[in-house]
């Protein structure tokens, strides 16, 4: 039995870089414990924990369009829209328990909670 490590996405927005080329498709891996550690101990995370996600998607997206290098700078320059979609996508990879997402109903506007399986599972 093999285990799934990559995981292909495609950004809802895409990424715009600095010539004007959309880049919407992706590939991101599961984390390590490494990856994590590694990313408390960086100092633009020990100044300011909104850079978590940054350094940490920028370890695990192994491609992103044909941009050269996924460095935090180009998560830092996705549309806020991607940046949560990649979010999402990284804890349904890498969370073994159940997510709990709040949700409207877009027929009768009422709000309820969502359960989200990790990917690979059943809900």
């Amino acid at each position: 039995m093999s285990l799934q490590t990559e995981f292909e996405f495609t950004l809802p927005r895409g990424y715009l870089d600095s010539t004007g080329i959309v880049h919407q498709g992706g590939c991101m891996r599961l984390a390590t414990a490494l990856d994590e550690i590694e990313c408390l101990n960086d100092p633009r995370v020990q100044e300011s924990e909104a850079y978590l996600p940054l350094i940490l998607l920028s370890r695990v997206i192994t491609r992103l369009g044909n941009v050269p290098a996924v460095s935090p700078q180009v998560i830092a320059g996705l549309f806020a829209s991607d940046l949560a979609y990649l979010e999402d996508l990284y804890l349904r990879l890498n969370c073994a328990e159940q997510i709990l997402l709040g949700a409207i109903c877009p027929q009768c506007s009422a709000h309820f909670q969502l359960r989200v399986a990790p990917l690979g599972e059943a809900a």
